[in-house]
């Protein structure tokens, strides 16, 4: 008898891990920080507060 390869295992197997990987990365990704003005955001809270009362 000769090893036969099970193909339809092989392409399951390959797709389970492509699957996994992609989840990962996913995961993983950071989105890009944006240059914030903490400053200017306390100053709009300010001036909403001061409107409020």
């Amino acid at each position: 008898m000769s090893v036969t390869r099970l193909k339809r295992k092989n392409r399951k197997d390959r797709a389970k891990s492509a699957r996994r990987r992609q989840t990962l990365k996913i995961q993983n990704f950071q989105p890009v920080a944006k240059g914030v003005d903490i400053e200017k955001i306390k100053e709009e809270f300010k001036a909403k507060k001061a409107a409020k009362k």
